[in-house]
């Protein structure tokens, strides 16, 4: 049976990482075509005390990989956060997709009532149960970065609908 926990996460993450990735797809062909800078879309905004298109995947990527850890009850992996190009992106999210999906669904057995403790050791710590971290913390963060995302690239000019930020489901 799989469990409540992994079902409402990684196979979540796993649908709409696989689905920003081919929204970057469209949008190097997009840049390739009308010969465009491709840093022009990489470092774009809504505005501009958001972050860039680069930085909205990198925490995309962060949370599905953190949430899963932390549910799971794994250390968090450090990645360095240095994409720059398309190619960079795509390689992190391969590598969000090929972490995730290395998780079983009995390693999130008892996950519901497990403390996560965020930003440990600060004025900012706070700690909640994993049902609170993964439905009001966790997917809400993990969501918001994707649609910007996806926002970013169709403020931008990028042909992409509604079918293309659900992915296969």
């Amino acid at each position: 049976m799989t469990h409540p926990m992994y079902s409402a996460s990684v196979p979540v993450f796993k649908q709409m990482l696989t689905a920003l990735s081919e929204l970057l797809k469209k949008a190097e062909v997009h840049v390739t075509e009308k010969n465009i800078d491709p840093n022009a879309l990489l470092q774009g905004r809504l505005a501009l005390d958001m972050f860039p298109l680069v930085r909205q995947v990198q925490i995309a990527a962060d949370f599905a990989k953190g949430i899963s850890s932390r549910l799971a009850g794994v250390d968090v992996p450090s990645w360095a956060d240095t994409e720059v190009t398309f190619d960079d992106l795509q390689a992190l999210i391969a590598k969000a997709l090929a972490y995730i999906g290395a998780f079983e669904a009995a390693q999130f057995d008892g996950s519901e009532s497990k403390e996560i403790v965020l930003r440990p050791g600060t004025p900012k710590e706070k700690k909640l149960a994993g049902t609170a971290y993964l439905y009001n913390y966790g997917l809400p963060q993990f969501f918001f970065h994707i649609t910007t995302a996806y926002a970013i690239l169709r403020h931008h000019g990028i042909e992409i609908g509604k079918r293309d930020y659900m992915g296969a489901y």
